[in-house]
C-alpha cells in the first residue's frame, strides 16, 4: 500500500507537515459552493460570447457582408425557439429531478444509515449536474436579452450566434449529465456500491494517515492547558501545519487532548502545552475545526462506524437482512487487514528540523477492532450467516496480525462462541453456526 511505502523512508518523517484542513476539503461538505461558482462562471462566459458576437457583426459590417449577417440572423431566429423552450422548461426540470432524488436519498438513509447522506452531498456528479442545469437555465435567460428588435441589416449591432451555439452545447451536456446522475443515484440505493464507497474513502484516509511514531519520545512536564473557545460541535480535523508553526515559535510541544470525532463544548481542554508557555491566541486561531457531524478527512475510524451502523440496521428485527451485514463485514475485515501491521497510537508531528511539536492521539488497534466487531458480534449469535462470516474474518486477521495484536481478536472470538452457545443449545446447530465461512452460508 502507498502508506507502507511512505513510512518505509524515515527521512520523510522530518518533512514540514502540510495543512490537513484545506479549504477545498471543507467546501466539499457544502452544497452551495459549486452551483454558485458555476453561475458566476456562466455570467462571465455569456459576457465573452456576447463580445465575440458583437465583434463578428462588426467585422462583417466593415467588409460589407450583409448577406452573411442575414444568414446569421436567420440562424439565431431559428435557435431562439430552442433557447426560449430551454429557459422556460429547465427550472421545472431541475425541480422535478432533484425532488425525486431527495426522496431516493431519504429512502437510502432509512435503509442504511443517515450518515450516507454525506455521500450524496459530496458527490461530484451531483454537484456538477446541478451546476450545469442551473448554468443552462441562467445562460438561456441571458441569451434572450441579446436578441434585438431591429431588423435593418445596416443597424444590427449583435446577433447571438455564438451564444445560441453555447446554449445548445449546454443542453447536450445537461442531457449527458442527467444520465450519469440518474445512474449514480440508483447506485446510492444499492448496498454494494454504498459500502464499497465507504471502504474506498476509508482507505484514502488511511493513506493520508501519518501513523504512529517508530520511537516515542518522552514529553516535558505539562505546563498549561488551552481550553476550547469556539462553538460546540464535533471535532472534524485540526490544522497540523499551523499548530506545528505555533509550537515551534514558542519552542514547546502541543498535545491534542480530544480525538478526532469527539464532541467539544466551550471550556473543555483541547490542547496541553509541554515545556513552556502557551502560544499567543492569534497563532492558535483556525487550528481546530468543528462541525455537526464527523468526516473522513482525518477520522480513521469513521468508515468502520458507518459500516457497523449499516450492519446493525440490517440485523435489526424490522429489516432482518444478514446478507447486508456480511457485505459490511467483508469491508471491515478488509480495512482491519490493512491496519494489522501499521503503527497506530499517538502520532508525533515534527517540524522541518525533526523536533516533535504536536502529539495527536488516534485510535489504537484494539479500539478499531472493537469499533468494527463489537456491535455486530452482539447481534450475530442468532444468525448463522453472520456468525460464520465473522469467525472467518477473525481467523483471517489472526493469521495476519502480529502476536502483540492478537488479544482483542481472540477476545471477540471467545465472546462470539459463548454467545452462539447460549442461543443454539443443540450441538449440531452450534457446530454449523461456528463453522468459519467467508460467504456466510454461501
Amino acid at each position: 500500500m502507498a502508506s507502507r511505502s511512505r513510512r518505509s523512508h524515515p527521512s520523510q518523517r522530518f518533512r514540514r507537515p502540510r495543512a490537513l484542513s484545506p479549504l477545498r476539503e471543507h467546501l466539499r461538505d457544502t452544497f452551495w459552493f459549486a452551483p454558485t461558482a458555476g453561475l458566476v462562471a456562466i455570467v462571465m462566459l455569456w459576457w465573452a460570447a456576447a463580445a465575440v458576437d458583437e465583434r463578428l457583426i462588426e467585422l462583417l459590417r466593415e467588409e460589407g457582408e450583409f448577406e452573411a449577417i442575414a444568414d446569421l440572423i436567420a440562424f439565431a431566429d431559428d435557435a431562439r425557439t430552442i433557447v426560449t423552450t430551454v429557459s422556460s422548461a429547465m427550472m421545472t426540470f431541475i425541480g422535478v429531478v432533484f425532488s425525486i432524488s431527495l426522496v431516493a436519498v431519504q429512502m437510502a438513509s432509512g435503509q442504511f444509515t443517515p450518515r450516507i447522506v454525506r455521500i450524496f452531498v459530496r458527490s461530484r456528479i451531483t454537484k456538477l449536474t446541478l451546476t450545469v442545469f442551473l448554468a443552462t437555465f441562467a445562460f438561456s435567460l441571458l441569451v434572450l436579452t441579446s436578441y434585438e428588435s431591429e431588423i435593418e441589416l445596416e443597424r444590427v449591432t449583435a446577433v447571438p450566434v455564438v451564444q445560441s451555439l453555447v446554449t445548445l452545447l449546454l443542453v447536450g451536456l445537461s442531457l449527458l449529465l442527467f444520465i450519469a446522475y440518474v445512474t449514480a443515484t440508483l447506485r446510492l440505493m444499492q448496498v454494494g456500491p454504498v459500502v464499497d464507497r465507504i471502504a474506498r474513502e476509508s482507505f484514502r484516509t488511511l493513506v493520508r494517515h501519518p501513523g504512529g511514531p517508530l520511537q516515542r519520545e518522552p514529553l516535558a512536564p505539562e505546563s498549561t492547558v488551552i481550553p476550547y473557545r469556539g462553538r460546540a460541535g464535533v471535532l472534524r480535523d485540526v490544522n497540523v501545519a499551523r499548530l506545528v508553526r505555533a509550537a515551534r515559535r514558542e519552542d514547546v510541544v502541543l498535545r491534542l487532548i480530544p480525538r478526532i470525532g469527539d464532541h467539544l463544548v466551550r471550556g473543555m481542554p483541547v490542547l496541553a502545552v509541554h515545556g513552556g508557555t502557551e502560544p499567543p491566541r492569534r497563532m492558535m486561531a483556525y487550528t481546530v475545526s468543528v462541525g455537526v457531524d464527523r468526516t473522513f478527512h482525518q477520522d480513521l475510524g469513521f468508515g468502520l462506524r458507518q459500516l457497523s451502523d449499516i450492519a446493525l440496521r440490517a440485523l435489526s428485527p424490522g429489516v432482518n437482512d444478514p446478507t447486508t451485514a456480511v457485505q459490511c463485514l467483508d469491508r471491515i475485515v478488509q480495512f482491519l487487514t490493512a491496519l494489522a501491521d501499521q503503527p497506530l497510537g499517538a502520532v508525533h508531528h515534527r517540524d522541518a528540523r525533526g523536533a516533535v511539536r504536536l502529539v495527536q492521539s488516534v485510535p489504537g488497534w484494539a479500539d478499531l477492532v472493537d469499533l468494527g466487531l463489537t456491535e455486530i458480534r452482539a447481534c450475530a449469535a442468532g444468525m448463522p450467516q453472520v456468525s460464520r462470516r465473522l469467525l472467518a474474518g477473525i481467523d483471517d486477521l489472526l493469521r495476519l496480525a502480529p502476536e502483540a495484536r492478537r488479544e482483542p481478536l481472540l477476545r471477540h472470538r471467545a465472546l462470539l462462541v459463548q454467545a452462539v452457545a447460549r442461543t443454539a443449545p443443540g450441538a449440531a446447530e452450534r457446530e454449523f453456526a461456528l463453522l468459519p465461512d467467508r460467504q456466510g452460508i454461501g
